[in-house]
């Protein structure tokens, strides 16, 4: 997703909030599964459920989170490709000939992607 100037001055305006930052974080982490809203706001140090949503609702508004219902439950997952879309946004004129610049953060993104290797079977 290529993200225009508005999106990101709504992406980085909901994530200026301490409590939104580490939801997207923890969302980021638990992968495209997500989490249910309960347990967020348990991880989040047992904020009422009012207080989640709110927050819930400002990120998906801002395009960096998704919501499905499962049964009785809301899972919330990590808009993972306006989350791509932010990162590309920020570096997308970063180096303009000097490769020097961006190296350092695409090799910090590039080392926490790689699989671990699993020898093969014999």
């Amino acid at each position: 997703m290529r993200m225009n100037e508005k999106q990101a001055l709504d992406a980085f305006a909901a994530l200026s909030q301490e409590t939104r930052l580490r939801i997207v974080k923890l969302l980021v982490a638990a992968g495209p599964e997500g989490m249910p809203a309960g347990v967020i706001g348990e991880e989040m140090g047992g904020a009422s459920s009012s207080r989640i949503s709110f927050h819930l609702s400002h990120l998906e508004q801002a395009g960096l989170l998704q919501s499905r219902r499962e049964g009785r439950s809301i899972i919330y997952s990590a808009a993972f490709p306006a989350l791509s879309g932010l990162v590309e946004f920020l570096m997308r004129d970063c180096c303009h000939g000097h490769p020097e610049v961006c190296n350092p953060a695409v090799a910090a993104l590039s080392s926490c992607c790689e699989t671990e290797k699993v020898p093969a079977h014999v």
